[in-house]
This record gives C-alpha cells, sequence and structure tokens, in this order.
C-alpha cells in the first residue's frame, strides 16, 4: 500500500542539489561572507549581519518541495499556500508547475480540485486542524513541511488545552501559523483560545483580568479573533502563553509580564503559579536574525539599512522594527524595488508600499543589510548587485575593509 504521508523527505538532495544551488546562492554573498561579512566597493561600504536568510526551517521545506518535484514528475503537486513567505521561491516553485492553492479559509472550498491521486505540500507554517482532517478524508499524498519549532508550539497548547488553560496566542490574527496553532488548542472539547497582536491588545486582556474592563466588552473587541464561544468570564481563569514563533521575542517577553502581572494583581503570587504558564516559543533562527541585527547597530556608522523579504514575512517586518529606531530603513522585496532615483520599500507598520527619493546619500556611505529567514542568498545578491550599479561600481570590486589579503570565495552553504 502507497504511503500516504512523507515528513522526512525522499533521499533525492544529490539530485535536486544542482538546481537549489542555482536558484538559491550567490557568489556575491558567498563573496561577503569570505570577506567576514564587511566589504567595499568603491565608497560604498557593506555591513551584512552575521545571521540572515534561510534557516534550518525555511531550507528543509525548500529541500521538500522540490524532491516532491522530482519524486512525483507524472502527478499534479499543490502547494497548501505559499510554502514560505517570499516571492521569489513561490514564484521558482510555480515555474515547476507545482499549483499555489487560494487562501480560501474553507477547507471544501480550497481543496475542491485536489483529488486522491495528487499530491499536497503542507507549508512551513503548517495548516489548521481542520484543513489535515479533511485531506485525510481525500487521501491524497500529503508531503508535511511544518517547521520543528511550530510543531514544538503545537505540543505545548495541545498539552495545556488538555489540562485546562485556555490558550493566549501572540501573533498575527490572520497569519497561517497563528490560525493553525489556535486550531491545536481547540482539541479537547471546551478549550478556548484567545490571539493578541500587540502590547496594546495585551493591555485590554489585562484590564479584564484586573476588572477594569467587562467581559462582554472584551468579548466583542476580540470576537473575530477569539474561539467560537469564548467567554473571558470563564476562560481566562487559567492562562497559557504561546507565541508565534516568528514575533518579535522583546515584545513577546514583555506581554508575558504584563499578563502575568496582571493575574498576580487578580490573584495573588502563590495561585498565579497555578493559573499562568508561558514557554518560549520563538525559533532560536529568528533570535538569532534579530540579534544579530542588534549587533549590526550597535557597531554604529551605519548612514542606512536595507531588510530584503518578503512584506507579509512577519519575522522580516521584526527585523525592520529593530532597525527603524536607530538608522534609516527600506524594508524591500527584492533587488526589482531599487530603482535608479528611488527605491519601494514598506515602512514599519505600514500597510503599503511606497517610494522614497534621496535614500541613498551621495559620497562615501555605509549600508546595514539583513535578511529575513525566508530570504534566499541569491535576492540578497542581486540587491548589492544592484545597489552598487547605481554608482556604477562592479560587485567584483568588493574588499576586505580591513584591506587584508582574504580567499576568494567561500563555498556556497549547502542545502538540506
Amino acid at each position: 500500500m502507497e504511503e500516504r504521508c512523507f515528513r522526512k523527505g525522499f533521499g533525492l538532495k544529490d539530485v535536486i542539489a544542482p538546481l537549489l544551488a542555482e536558484s538559491y546562492g550567490s557568489p556575491i554573498v558567498d563573496r561577503m561572507r569570505a570577506l567576514g561579512s564587511r566589504a567595499r566597493a568603491g565608497d560604498v561600504t557593506f555591513k551584512l549581519a552575521r545571521e540572515f536568510g534561510f534557516c534550518y526551517g525555511v531550507e528543509r521545506a525548500v529541500d521538500y518541495a522540490y524532491e516532491t518535484h522530482a519524486k512525483f514528475p507524472d502527478r499534479r503537486i499543490f502547494l497548501a499556500g505559499e510554502i514560505i513567505h517570499n516571492p521569489d521561491v513561490n514564484r521558482r516553485l510555480k515555474d515547476l508547475g507545482i499549483i499555489l492553492l487560494s487562501d480560501e479559509p474553507r477547507p471544501i472550498a480550497r481543496y475542491r480540485d485536489v483529488t486522491r491521486e495528487d499530491v499536497v505540500i503542507l507549508p512551513a507554517f503548517g495548516v489548521t486542524a481542520s484543513e489535515r482532517e479533511h485531506l485525510n478524508e481525500i487521501g491524497c499524498v500529503l508531503v508535511d513541511t511544518t517547521c520543528g519549532s511550530v510543531l514544538n508550539v503545537w505540543q505545548n497548547v495541545r498539552r495545556h488545552a488538555r489540562e485546562g488553560f485556555t490558550a493566549v496566542i501572540h501573533g498575527k490574527h490572520l497569519h497561517e501559523e497563528t490560525r493553525a496553532t489556535a486550531s491545536q488548542a481547540l482539541t479537547r472539547p471546551g478549550s478556548h483560545y484567545l490571539c493578541v497582536k500587540d502590547r496594546d491588545e495585551a493591555r485590554s486582556v489585562c484590564s479584564f483580568i484586573r476588572g477594569e474592563m467587562s467581559g462582554a466588552e472584551l468579548a466583542a473587541r476580540f470576537a473575530r479573533v477569539a474561539s467560537p464561544g469564548f467567554d473571558p468570564d470563564r476562560d481566562l481563569q487559567r492562562i497559557g502563553l504561546a507565541n508565534q514563533t516568528t514575533m518579535l521575542m522583546q515584545e513577546s517577553l514583555e506581554i508575558q509580564e504584563m499578563l502575568r502581572g496582571a493575574m498576580r494583581d487578580r490573584w495573588g503570587e502563590a495561585e498565579t503559579k497555578s493559573r499562568f504558564r508561558a514557554f518560549d516559543t520563538i525559533c532560536s533562527a529568528t533570535q538569532d536574525r534579530q540579534d544579530a541585527v542588534r549587533r549590526l547597530i550597535e557597531e554604529g556608522d551605519l548612514d542606512l539599512v536595507v531588510v530584503v523579504g518578503g512584506y507579509n514575512s512577519s519575522n522580516t517586518q521584526a527585523l525592520a522594527r529593530l532597525s527603524a529606531n536607530e538608522a534609516p530603513t527600506y524594508h524591500i522585496n527584492g533587488a526589482d524595488g531599487i530603482g535608479p532615483d528611488s527605491i519601494r520599500h514598506r515602512p514599519v507598520g505600514a500597510p503599503q508600499e511606497v517610494a522614497t527619493t534621496g535614500w541613498l546619500p551621495r559620497g562615501p556611505v555605509v549600508i546595514g543589510l539583513t535578511a529575513g529567514a525566508s530570504t534566499p542568498d541569491s535576492v540578497v545578491g542581486q540587491v548589492i548587485e544592484r545597489i552598487l550599479s547605481l554608482r556604477r561600481i562592479d560587485a567584483d570590486r568588493l574588499e576586505s575593509i580591513a584591506s587584508r589579503p582574504e580567499p576568494a570565495s567561500l563555498p556556497p552553504r549547502p542545502f538540506l
């Protein structure tokens, strides 16, 4: 009988490795790494964050998608939404013939064209419990690329639900991962969840806990981001806090202490220990990239920072938020946003892309550069090349800031 669900790839890494290296590698980025991530060409100096771009979970998801294409050349292959939040990666998968399904929330509508003979790739964010159940009923082949960090969150949320804790999830309401995590909180009959996206929403929850806001008022405010039948008076007596894995760590910790303090004010220190639980669910790769941006800023001397990654990428948005308070910051999708006279970018907190002129100062300039965990080296390399082209400088002229002899390049990072 044919196996219907795969979580560990197909052993085809050697087959797909050349295509992955060609599609997502970058000699320019390899050169930057060889030069200690600090290099100049002409009057442009780049300081590249020590940790940036593809993380383990993303590499794994992309690797599995290409292996799936090689394993099932004669079958229709569907993607249950974007595999990761990067337009270049998703475009390349579509170019292979993989069909990207719509974001329709109802499984019966989203998977209406899928049959038992088809293959469905589940993205790194995971899918909701109802989607997974519907796909199991169809009986199609599943390739599950759900990130291990996300699976760890689900495990904790389910455990807390079994023990009678309501899941309060710090995450973006419409993000695929947050929706999937919320669905895991409902695996126990009578369990509930509530999503808070930021400190302001957390303050409302704290006001209710302290008796400063009525349950009806809170329920009305969070009606669209809480579980059906959610009753604050009943369901917020015991809280298990979780986080979307790509949120800003500092904000998550602040929300944790806000809620803990409110529970302590309401129930007292001793009882709070049995009524409030929190566990660290920010993935290590997300934290590493945030820490690298902080170190980049602490070095000083930056004239501006360019953050590369999909506009709907939560971890990329967090990187932009970190740097925006310290230096002019431009969050761009990729190199095509950089024109001769302006840059198209998404300001922190803004709903739409804007164009800014005069963004690149005349004369010597020091540029900080980082990229979200779903951004391949190829896109980062294109950004470096495009910026240098504005000064009519070839990327081959990149040299060490310290002017010490360095190896010409390092081998590209291997894909899984």
